[in-house]
């Protein structure tokens, strides 16, 4: 743990060797066991990228219990839903956070205990029950998705998905070849996520390198992270480039060790002198939560196409189609949904197990044997495939899907509003930005009350997820049967933005601590 998050964090700086990390799993496992956790039980982890979440969920692992990870910016709706739909069993949360997480756990009908590490650990209200020793076909976690028809769905996932997504980075090479026991992954992005979660960690501990976990992105001592850390890859989101460029040219900027930055959403026109001024090349890739190491697709071979969309051509594991919205292949470089799924005997293999309470959400994902993944593509003649869309109405903000309905529901809450409708506006910085159509009587519609609905929904969900844009309309684009017409909404959007007609509330839109 670097100096400047082991400050803000207020624990130890330092590295901890594997055999003291396996002390400390072990202390946690026999602790864990003694109150009852085991197979079959769910625990949430609201503890940021400390130590201690890798600690409790290697503990939990062992037993055959699974981990539900907590994003640190969910709040009370978001909180209660996500208690209420894993049932889990016991959460270890940090100390400002307990009362908040007790309180939606009352409200979600689950009496679970709420413990901060360090603490006594309480006995399980439902124990484990005595079960064969885990494997690889054993949930090892539980990690919300947004998804695009409501509520986020909860993706089971198992030993083997874990396993796979370090094989993957072991095996796939090119210019993201690891070194046994020599490199040295730095990331800001949340182990909360599957990115580092799944992706960085077991690459790590599967290479016998060393994970070195900052507590976000910070612009202005990034640098001084990355010397100082002596790491030699880094992973990253597309709005970190964008950032990092914007930093005056110093002779500094070649000095470190980084041999590759893997990640995605690098804005092309910076991808090639991003790479020239800091020497080490970006990576783009392409996976989701669903197809975890089993469906990932990266660009680690040149020519990488930079200045481009392209993130690579699948490996010889993994079978794609482009498909029209009638399931019919698509002929050239026409663009297509992505449909994906692992060849040979298993077309599942490495991705998620199932959506929880979901199966017909799970058989719909996977229909006639492929992942759909919403995502829209195309494929030169080369056969390397360019993003093109998300067929999915998710509103992308750095890095974070944002389900427009799960927004909608929300503001529908508030007291002012009548009717209120959200859609993705482009952002320079960040991708995407969530802008929001309401429908309010006239005496409202004011700059003033655009802030006081935005720091309302600040209080009711993540601040990422609250509107960046308010604009106030006398009706929404709906169909005969009411449902918003989101092609309609999106035009609606853009003529309202270019009229000026918004108010900008993005300066609102602050991580709360």
């Amino acid at each position: 743990m670097l100096p400047e998050t082991a400050a803000i964090y207020g624990i130890d700086a330092g590295e901890i060797p594997y055999g003291a990390m396996l002390e400390r799993v072990l202390a946690w496992q026999a602790a864990l066991a003694a109150a009852g956790f085991g197979a079959g039980t769910r625990v949430g982890l609201l503890l940021e990228n400390r130590p201690v979440f890798l600690e409790i969920w290697f503990a939990l692992n062992g037993l055959g219990a699974s981990v539900v990870p907590i994003n640190p910016d969910l709040r009370r709706s978001e909180l209660e839903y996500v208690i209420g739909h894993s049932e889990m069993h016991a959460a270890f949360v940090l100390p400002a956070r307990r009362d908040e997480v007790a309180a939606a756990a009352r409200a979600a009908g689950n009496a679970m205990a709420v413990t901060v590490p360090g603490e006594a650990i309480p006995a399980l209200a439902r124990p484990a029950v005595q079960a064969a020793a885990p494997d690889s076909a054993t949930e090892a976690a539980l990690l919300y998705t947004s998804g695009t028809t409501g509520s986020p769905k909860g993706c089971v996932l198992t030993n083997a998905y874990f396993l796979q997504s370090g094989d993957w980075y072991r095996d796939v090479g090119g210019l993201i070849a690891l070194r046994p026991g020599v490199e040295r992954m730095l990331t800001p992005l949340p182990v909360f996520h599957m990115n580092a979660m799944a992706v960085s960690v077991l690459a790590m501990v599967t290479m016998g390198g060393c994970l070195i976990l900052l507590d976000r992105f910070h612009p202005g001592s990034w640098w001084q992270s990355v010397r100082q850390s002596g790491a030699t890859c880094l992973h990253y989101l597309g709005v970190m480039p964008s950032i990092l460029m914007k930093a005056p040219a110093s002779p500094e900027d070649r000095a470190h060790a980084v041999r590759f930055g893997f990640g995605a959403g690098v804005p092309a026109a910076l991808h090639g002198v991003f790479e020239a001024r800091f020497g080490f090349p970006l990576i783009e890739a392409w996976a989701m939560t669903e197809t975890g190491g089993g469906g990932t697709i990266c660009a680690s071979r040149e020519p990488r196409k930079i200045g481009t969309s392209c993130f690579g051509r699948p490996s010889s594991d993994v079978a794609i189609r482009i498909v029209d919205d009638q399931g019919v292949d698509v002929a050239g470089d026409a663009p297509g949904e992505l449909l994906v799924r692992r060849t040979g005997a298993d077309p599942r293999k490495g991705f998620f197990q199932a959506y929880l309470k979901n199966p017909q959400a799970t058989e719909e994902a996977w229909q006639d044997g492929w992942f759909h993944t919403g995502d829209i593509v195309s494929r030169d003649a080369d056969g390397d495939l360019h993003f093109v869309d998300r067929k999915k109405n998710v509103i992308r903000r750095s890095g974070e899907n944002i389900a427009a309905v799960e927004v909608e529901t929300v503001l529908g809450r508030h007291p002012l509003i009548q009717q209120a409708a959200v859609a993705a506006t482009p952002d320079a910085l960040r991708g995407d930005e969530v802008a929001a159509l309401i429908v309010c009587p006239p005496a409202y519609r004011s700059a003033e009350q655009a802030e006081a609905i935005v720091r309302w929904s600040l209080d009711q969900m993540a601040y990422y997820k609250a509107p960046g844009w308010v604009g106030f309309v006398d009706a929404l684009p709906r169909t005969p049967t009411e449902k918003i017409l989101r092609a309609a909404l999106k035009d609606q959007v853009a003529a309202l933005m270019e009229a000026g007609g918004f108010h900008d509330t993005r300066a609102l839109k602050k991580r709360q601590v």
